[in-house]
């Protein structure tokens, strides 16, 4: 049986893991900060229930004063979350799993909602949701984080490792308090893409359609320093406008030519057929590629591919016009990727069941606007409170952050050691590279496994040295 257990446990595995994980020590001022950083993360990969940081206690089987330490880490001075992100972003390109276009990586991004019923929770406001699907209420009272992945994969299997997912909304009062700007989220979503873009170099960021604004290219313009393009989608009634006539000699010089809608081309414009391989099947493409002028008062030039595929019309837009009508058509199709990650963060490691709450926070009242809420918020004026609320929602950011550090190392895992994993019963393969949950189910089977065959990693005497220790009840054989 032991021999058994010893074999079952892939070294290679848990030696990339702890490999990750200890690169992140110089993210903490002292080693205890450190040590819970290592069990929240390792917990979050293997625990089978779904209620926080009580889950992880019972999991990996720590002390009860594990869980107190646990709740205060995440409020700590000892670290802070971007310097965490920067660690995680370079775990990612150390791992050699990033995909490139070219000589750039390859990013999406979007916005996730994520109800939440605290009435002394800050953040939590009346948010729309847009879903198709009939069950969900048109509105919830939630977060709203903002998501950023980077393209990873080979050609069995492609993910968006998430490298940050943090709140976006509903702060506005809280960022003051900080010293930061009350910005909208589609402005946070490219600035946080574009500290990302510093550390990783030239990127193509893939967003949807909301995204498509003047904030945004001007946002663009001024953070991503030509280090970032975008490749997005356009609304069916966008209007752009063709390039200014040349100038006459009297008044300004113009600068932009006559309005035209694009979605009127698809009747005008004569088209070109190609195939192309689009989530996962080949599929013919008609296309057609024009570079016109927008943006009211911005006028910045912008590449606009309409396409046909399959009857369904869509115009996607590209702000590099370097780039090949069909390559975008293609890029695009990843950008679904991040919606993936973002239901495994629900689903197999929880990453929104936090319940951090500050008493000091104003109650949500459910039958007041968000407007009025937030006036409330900004009635507090003591810096002392104003400090509690703050380190509630670095609470909430870094709690997301984490999770998404452990789905990150479940997809890495997945790609680098597909052959090691000793999957769950299944009906059909689907796939020659395991899901995060059949990785996550793997380490859950083997964690302990770990602990008794390879006790010189780091990971495993960091969990050790928070577990309960063993209790002799003196019945043990003598002999």
């Amino acid at each position: 049986m032991i021999a058994y257990l010893r074999r079952s446990v892939n070294r290679e595995m848990w030696k990339f893991v702890n490999k990750v994980l200890t690169g992140f020590r110089e993210c903490f001022k002292n080693e205890a900060a450190f040590g819970l950083f290592v069990v929240i993360v390792m917990g979050l990969m293997t625990h089978t229930d779904h209620l926080g940081v009580t889950s992880i206690v019972r999991e990996l089987s720590l002390s009860g004063a594990s869980y107190t330490a646990m709740v205060h880490f995440f409020r700590a001075k000892s670290w802070v979350v971007e310097k965490i992100t920067a660690a995680w972003i370079g775990a990612i390109k150390r791992s050699g799993c990033a995909i490139k276009e070219g000589e750039r990586h390859i990013m999406a991004a979007d916005g996730v909602k994520e109800g939440q019923e605290g009435k002394k929770m800050p953040g939590v406001k009346k948010l729309h949701q847009e879903s198709e699907n009939s069950s969900k209420g048109s509105y919830i009272f939630g977060h709203l984080f903002g998501g950023l992945g980077i393209l990873a994969g080979n050609a069995a299997k492609t993910y968006s490792v998430l490298i940050s997912c943090r709140l976006h909304d509903g702060i506005s009062a809280i960022s003051k308090w900080a010293g930061e700007k009350d910005e909208s989220h589609v402005v946070k979503m490219i600035k946080d893409a574009a500290a990302a873009a510093r550390l990783i170099g030239d990127s193509i960021l893939l967003l949807d359609r909301l995204y498509l604004t003047v904030p945004m290219l001007k946002t663009l313009k001024s953070a991503g320093r030509g280090l970032l393009s975008v490749v997005t989608k356009a609304k069916s009634n966008a209007t752009a406008y063709l390039d200014p006539p040349p100038y006459k000699g009297r008044g300004a010089y113009p600068k932009r030519g006559k309005s035209v809608k694009v979605w009127d081309y698809f009747d005008t414009a004569k088209f070109q057929t190609d195939e192309a391989v689009m989530y996962g099947k080949k599929e013919k493409v008609s296309y057609y590629s024009i570079d016109l002028l927008w943006g009211q008062k911005l006028y910045q030039k912008l590449r606009f591919v309409l396409t046909v595929i399959d009857g369904v019309k869509s115009v996607l837009v590209s702000t590099d016009l370097t780039i090949e009508p069909m390559r975008v058509v293609q890029l695009y199709c990843y950008r679904f990727r991040i919606e993936c990650s973002f239901r495994e963060l629900k689903q197999v490691i929880a990453g929104f069941a936090y319940r951090f709450w500050s008493k000091v926070m104003p109650k949500l009242n459910r039958y007041k606007s968000n407007a009025e809420n937030q006036t409330n918020l900004e009635n507090v004026t003591d810096p002392k409170k104003q400090q509690l609320i703050i380190s509630t929602v670095n609470a909430i950011n870094g709690y997301v952050q984490l999770s998404c550090i452990a789905l990150g190392i479940l997809q890495l895992v997945s790609l680098l050691h597909p052959n090691e994993i000793v999957g769950r019963f299944m009906r059909t393969k689907s796939n020659a590279v395991p899901s995060e949950a059949t990785v996550a189910d793997h380490m859950r089977k083997n964690i302990f496994s770990l602990l008794l065959f390879f006790p010189n990693l780091d990971i495993t005497a960091i969990i050790k040295s928070r577990q309960n220790p063993p209790v002799d009840d003196g019945n043990r054989d003598s002999g």
